[in-house]
């Protein structure tokens, strides 16, 4: 990724006494009291605002929060507890500021969060009066939010065609570093996981990697489709049957590059959805009518952790079964074993994934954890992100 990033500015000394503004993604949980519940997005947030404080800058941060109507501040989507939780994690003030698209007071060494950003009229749209107004306000534009690479509005892609200096905070780059690291160059043999409740919701992704893994190991409800593909029964679990013809294509496309889909040989099955359900390892040719599959099977997971323990790199996105519930989650928890045990340089992005780490504790055994949600999919469907576009586009111009 040829962009500009953050760490150049600040060591060739253009952000010293300059005007700083980072856009973070501060979109953080809270309970109905409006405490914030998980801070992980702050706390990912204060690497680029101590680089810009140390360079001497003027530092304006902005985020957006829920989801706003345009031109109405809500009190349940303010900034206000961020704006607090920053000042403890900075031990500085940091002010508030509402109504700062016309101009904000901010002096060197001084930081203030400029209200949800996603109140501003014409924010979701790029609008490129509003884009030009948060330009004027900086020096430099900093993007640190992988989490809204994705989305080309005002605060993320407009601001940057317009700003004096436009580059990758600290987050943003080390997250595509790792994703380009992962698919662009990765070490062999490279193995994805995809797994989820459908492959409708991932079958570009599918497509995509099928072009580039050597393996592509699929688990959840995806899974029940790619052994329906492969001429198994599944009783009555989660499957896409419309789809089994895109499944079969895709295994056809790995075949052809002399890579593979493995199927399940055994599973974990009940024959209902529950946590108390009783659950049963059969084989993957002696599934019933009644039964629905929940989880691999003993075997299939012995035998997938070992060709992960010995992989080059690991792109995992989603869970191999319904891990919440405690007879059903012994697939998951060995490839999350298997993924920390080995030498490869692996990556975790998804909700479900990142629950999962949590889970069994091996957060410092993933090479990198995203934190990108949608921006992390996308890129693994082979798409480009409009904010990282568009840092591209400035620094080509330069």
């Amino acid at each position: 990724m040829k962009v500009q990033r953050f760490s150049d500015v600040v060591c060739n000394g253009f952000a010293d006494r300059k005007r700083v503004f980072i856009r973070a993604d501060l979109n953080v949980p809270q309970d109905d009291a409006g405490n914030i519940t998980e801070d992980t997005r702050i706390r990912a947030s204060v690497p680029a605002i101590r680089q810009a404080l140390q360079a001497g800058a003027a530092v304006m941060v902005t985020s957006h929060l829920g989801r706003p109507e345009e031109g109405k501040l809500r009190a349940e989507d303010s900034l206000e507890p961020v704006a607090r939780r920053l000042s403890e994690l900075l031990d500085m003030p940091v002010a508030l500021k509402q109504d700062w698209v016309d101009g904000v007071d901010v002096a060197p060494g001084q930081v203030v969060l400029l209200e949800n950003c996603r109140v501003n009229k014409g924010e979701k749209t790029n609008s490129p009066a509003l884009a030009q107004k948060m330009a004027r306000l900086c020096d430099v534009y900093v993007n640190d939010a992988f989490g809204t690479a994705h989305r080309a509005e005002a605060s993320t892609y407009g601001v940057a065609q317009y700003a004096p200096i436009a580059c990758a905070g600290p987050l943003l780059a080390a997250e595509f570093d790792a994703v380009s690291r992962a698919l662009a160059a990765p070490e062999h043999p490279l193995v994805a996981i995809v797994a989820g409740s459908k492959v409708s919701t991932k079958l570009t992704i599918l497509q995509n990697l099928a072009k580039k893994v050597d393996r592509l190991i699929v688990g959840g409800g995806i899974a029940n489709t790619f052994m329906l593909a492969a001429g198994l029964k599944i009783g009555k679990s989660l499957a896409e049957p419309d789809l089994v013809s895109q499944a079969k294509a895709v295994i056809e496309a790995m075949k052809a590059r002399g890579a593979d889909v493995p199927i399940p040989t055994d599973v974990v099955v009940a024959k209902e959805f529950s946590a108390t359900a009783l659950a049963t390892v059969k084989q993957a040719t002696e599934v019933a009518d009644d039964d629905m599959i929940l989880d691999i099977g003993p075997e299939t997971a012995a035998r997938l952790a070992a060709q992960l323990e010995v992989a080059g790199t690991i792109v995992w996105n989603g869970p191999m079964g319904v891990f919440e519930f405690p007879a059903f989650e012994n697939g998951t928890k060995l490839i999350s074993k298997a993924i920390a045990d080995s030498d490869a340089f692996s990556i975790a992005g998804g909700g479900d994934t990142l629950a999962a780490i949590a889970k069994y504790g091996i957060e410092k055994d993933v090479g990198y954890i995203s934190t990108g949600g949608g921006a992390f999919l996308e890129i693994l469907e082979g798409k480009t992100l409009p904010a990282l576009e568009i840092l591209m586009r400035r620094a080509a111009q330069n």
